[in-house]
Formats: structure tokens, sequence, C-alpha cells
């Protein structure tokens, strides 16, 4: 299992913001469970509140959502890819600037972030959190252009990277999206009130309808007005996270301008025609390989089964820091169904394979369970090189393919077959042409390099894993 990034939710225009903001953080605690926050506002301030924890456990008491009064809110999911897991660095992040309060709520990982950091501090500035988002605050208030939105646009445009952000005002929300659209961001209606978000199902569960994608490079403004778009950045080549589809967003939502269900249905029907398997069953990894178990069934003709059940009241695997704890962990958070795998020969459907850790453990239960082979199917090629736009995966020493052959792994998973969707497979299963996706963490092709000292240090090939 792997880290990911933040869920961002806001809204403008509905006496109810905060409540409809903390329900959408709830349909957004997939993408983040170190953290949440939301700020609201009513025209003349901002108000906050934020802890660690999930959303239920933040906003634990009712009083607390209901203190938060205003038409406008911004909410904030945190899984950390820039920044230790501490209260200080809990989004969203308010300050007070010469126009009055900002708030800022951040999705992704800026690649210049250690190289603008230590310029601002050489300059005098004194950060208070160790956040790429508050990089992103000083540069605004650095700024010397006359309004506001002309200062968050300059501030935007001297960051490198992936980031979907959303800022409030007391007065207005103002959502934008980095040039090459690497994370998911849409628009929403909702009556009169506005929404953006990270993904559609938190447009779902406010009963808003989808509007479309915010685009890449796109800056939304949203106040009294209505909604104003502006696009003051250079147009590139789009580099849309294919991992979005693969495990990061929800089957029921809508991004990059297709459903991640069908996609997903679509890469293990691939996989099935690339690598079938003389078996019984298949039976998913719950549950972000669910849609994709159903599409290799679907081809294979192999029937699907439960052969996993997931325990729900624990957060995943992948928000604990220590290995150990990892591996624990996987034994509390799923269960293998004897009765369905005893005596079969399973084929078992998983997204993807970071460490290996999750996966042997699983197989290991497979066994132990009674399954009599077991032929492991992922829905994505090898991860061999690490992300800087916002996954947990950031060193390639983290990855077990970048310095193990197929056969490898499989002898470390103690598995029968083992088979990996190619990347034409993966294109040809995804939206569009398969040229607007990113693909660096399969091929090592970065769209945009990080920082020549943060990319030495992450694409070193010393094998942490070994096997």
């Amino acid at each position: 299992m792997m880290g990911e990034e933040c869920g961002i939710f806001g809204i403008y225009g509905h006496k109810n913001a905060a409540e409809l903001t903390y329900l959408g953080l709830y349909s957004l605690q997939h993408r983040g469970q170190e953290s949440a926050g939301i700020v609201s506002g009513d025209g003349k301030t901002l108000r906050q509140h934020k802890g660690l924890g999930l959303v239920a456990d933040v906003f634990s008491d009712p009083s607390t959502v209901k203190g938060l009064t205003g038409h406008l809110a911004v909410g904030h999911n945190r899984y950390s890819t820039t920044g230790s897991t501490l209260s200080v660095n809990v989004q969203p992040l308010l300050v007070n600037c010469k126009d009055g309060p900002l708030a800022i709520a951040h999705n992704g990982n800026l690649v210049n972030s250690a190289q603008l950091r230590r310029r601002m501090e050489q300059e005098g500035s004194l950060f208070q959190t160790t956040m790429d988002s508050e990089i992103i605050v000083h540069l605004v208030a650095k700024s010397q252009k006359p309004t506001e939105l002309e200062r968050i646009i300059e501030a935007l445009g001297q960051v490198r990277g992936a980031y979907s952000v959303l800022l409030a005002t007391r007065n207005e929300i103002i959502g934008a999206r980095d040039p090459r659209g690497f994370r998911p961001f849409c628009l929403g209606k909702l009556g009169d009130a506005w929404i953006v978000t990270s993904e559609s199902c938190a447009l779902d569960i406010v009963g808003a309808h989808y509007v479309r994608d915010v685009e890449p490079g796109e800056v939304v403004v949203i106040n009294k007005d209505g909604l104003r778009s502006i696009k003051p950045f250079e147009s590139s080549k789009y580099s849309f996270c294919i991992f979005e589809y693969i495990y990061l967003s929800r089957p029921d939502s809508r991004i990059f301008g297709d459903n991640v269900d069908k996609t997903r249905r679509r890469l293990g029907r691939h996989l099935a025609i690339e690598h079938p398997a003389e078996a019984d069953i298949v039976i998913a990894v719950p549950d972000s390989s669910n849609t994709a178990a159903l599409g290799y069934s679907e081809t294979s003709g192999l029937k699907f089964e439960l052969g996993l059940i997931r325990n729900h009241y624990i957060g995943r695997t992948f928000i604990e820091p220590s290995q150990k704890i990892r591996e624990l962990m996987v034994r509390i958070k799923f269960n293998p169904v004897s009765g369905v795998l005893k005596g079969k020969r399973v084929v078992v459907v998983e997204d993807s394979i970071v460490r290996g850790t999750t996966l042997r453990n699983l197989t290991r239960l497979i066994r132990q369970a009674g399954a009599s082979e077991v032929h492991v199917r992922v829905s994505c090629p090898p991860l061999r090189f690490p992300c800087f736009y916002g996954i947990d995966f950031q060193t390639s020493r983290e990855l077990i393919a970048s310095s193990h052959t197929v056969e490898e792994i499989r002898k470390h998973l103690d598995v029968d077959t083992l088979g990996y969707l190619s990347l034409e497979g993966l294109l040809e299963a995804t939206p569009g042409d398969g040229l607007n996706y990113c693909t660096a963490c399969f091929e090592g092709n970065y769209s945009i390099r990080p920082e020549e000292d943060v990319s030495k240090l992450s694409l070193e090939k010393e094998t942490a894993i070994s096997i």
C-alpha cells in the first residue's frame, strides 16, 4: 500500500457552508487521514477549527461545525508528502496579510519548495511550518502587485510542481490548478452556491451536480458576482497523474474527464488478456482493487468471489510511518474467507506493488486459508521510479521493482505466478490517447524535474528492500 496526497473542498454562497464542507471532507477521507480542518467566513472575518485525526474525530462535537458560521468555507484532509505529521502543519493554514485574513488548502507537492524556502529565509522570512502551503503564503505576502488576486497569481507563477489549491478571503474563494494538471480538481453547483473540490464524489454527498473540471493552469474566483475564470499561465503539455485512475481516486468519482470505475474495469480486462491464469476464482485486495478484479473476471470468465474481508474501522495501512506497524496492521485490516479459498486456485488482483510487504503477508494468509495456488495480477506496470508530485514514494529505495526483477518479486511474494499490466495496456485502458498522463513512476521520464539536490537523493539506487 502507498500514501497519497490530500483532499480539498471549498464552497461559496451557502448559509451552511461549513456543514457542507464537513460532509465533503467525509467523502474525501480516502485522500488523507492524518488531519482535517475547516475555515469559514461571513464577509467580516474567517474562523477555523482543525486537528490531527479523521474528520469524525476532529469534528466529534457537533457544536464545533455549527460554530463555523458563514456563507463560504474551505476544508482539507491531509496526508503529508511535504511536512511532518504535527499539529502546526494541519491545514487549512490561516494567516493575516495586509489585506486581511487569508486561508489556504493545498493538494499536491512542489518540486522547488526547498529552493524557495532557502531563498526566503535568507531574505528574512520566518516559517512556522514545514508545509509547501506556507511557501505560497509567503510569496503572496512578499508580492508588490496592487491587488490580492494579482499577488496570488504572481506567487503561483513562482512555484513548480503539482498543486490544486484553494484560498479563502473574507469575501471570496479562489481555486487554482497547476498548468500540467497533475491532480484532479472540479467545479460543482448546489443551487446558487459554487463548489470546488478534489473529486466529484464530494459533490454527490452534498447533493450538488458536477459542472466541469477546473482546467490545468486555470484560476477561478468565486464571490458575490459569481464565478470568474482566469488563465494567467502559459499552457503546458498535460501530465494527469495516471495513479489517480489506478488507485488514488474513489471509483464513484469522475476525474480527468471520465469515470474512475469504467477505467479500472478496463484495466482489469486488459490485465486478463495480457496475463491469463489457469485458476478457479478471482478475488480482489479490497477496496481499491475491486473494480479491476471485476474487469478481470468478466474477460477471463473466472468467477469473482469475496476472498478477503476488509476491516473498515481502521485507517489505511500506509498512514503509519513504521514498517513494523504496516506489517502488523495487515492482519488487522484483512481477513481471508476460508470457505471461499479452501482448495481453490486463486487469482489475486492488486492495483499496485510498492514495497511488497502488504501483499506478501496477504498471500501468506490466503495460503493458510487453504488456497491450493495463488496467482497475483497487478493492474499497473512495476513501480520503478519515485514520485515527486504528491504520492508517498519519493525514493527509489522504497520501491521493490526498482531493484528486483518480476521473477524475484514473485519468489519474494511466494506466489505461483505474477503478472503486471504493461504500460501499453495501461495507456490503452485510460481515456484519451494516452499522451496526457504522467507515467514517470514507471518510466522515469519526469515532465518537471525536482531541484537538483532533491533529485539526487531521491533517485539513488541503494536497495533498502532486501528479499
